[in-house]
C-alpha cells in the first residue's frame, strides 16, 4: 500500500511539473523578450534624449505616425504634430535668446521603476515614474524638480522597430 501511495504522489509531481514546463515560454519567445525589451529601452532612452535636447525630429521618430502624447486632458496626435510641440521648445529658447534673456537651464528627464508589460509580440506596455529635474541656473539657482509623476506608455512594434503609440503623462489608474 505505503508503494502504491508512493508511486501516485510520484506520478502527481511529474504530471504537474510536465504541465508546468510545456506551459513555459520557448526559448525562442524568451530570447525575442530580451531582444524586445533592450529595443524598448533604447526607444525610451532616445525618446528622453531627443526631448531633453530639443530635437523635434528624433522625438517625432519615436511615435507611431499616429501616435500621441497625453498630458490630463490634452492630446498631441500624430508625428507632425508632436514635432511641432517639441520644435516649440527650441523656438522658445531662441526667442529667450535674441532678446538678450539667459538661456533657460537644461532639463533632465528620467524614468525610474520601469516595468515592460508584454500584451502580446507587438504589443506592450511600459510603464514607469517620471522625474524631470531642471539643471542649476547658476551660483544662486539650484536645481529643482521640475515635474514628477507616472506614466504608461503603450507601444507598437511597426516594421520589425517598437514605436510609442500613446504615452500618457497622467494616467487614471
Amino acid at each position: 500500500m505505503r508503494n502504491l501511495v508512493a508511486g501516485a504522489v510520484l506520478g502527481a509531481v511529474m504530471f504537474t511539473a510536465g504541465a508546468v514546463f510545456t506551459a513555459s515560454k520557448s526559448d525562442g519567445d524568451v530570447l525575442r523578450e530580451a531582444r524586445d525589451r533592450q529595443q524598448i529601452e533604447e526607444l525610451m532612452w532616445r525618446y528622453t534624449r531627443a526631448l531633453d535636447t530639443n530635437d523635434g525630429a528624433t522625438y517625432a521618430s519615436t511615435y507611431t505616425v499616429d501616435g500621441q502624447f497625453v498630458a490630463g486632458g490634452n492630446a498631441t496626435k500624430g508625428r507632425e504634430a508632436v514635432k511641432k510641440m517639441v520644435d516649440a521648445l527650441k523656438e522658445q529658447e531662441a526667442a529667450r535668446k535674441a532678446k538678450g534673456e539667459p538661456a533657460r537651464p537644461p532639463l533632465y528627464h528620467m524614468e525610474a521603476n520601469s516595468w515592460i508589460e508584454f500584451i502580446d509580440k507587438d504589443h506592450a506596455r511600459y510603464h514607469a515614474y517620471y522625474l524631470t529635474v531642471a539643471a542649476a541656473g547658476g551660483a544662486n539657482v539650484p536645481a529643482r524638480i521640475a515635474a514628477a509623476g507616472r506614466s504608461v506608455n503603450h507601444l507598437e512594434r511597426v516594421n520589425g522597430k517598437w514605436l510609442i503609440k500613446l504615452r500618457d503623462v497622467a494616467p487614471e489608474d
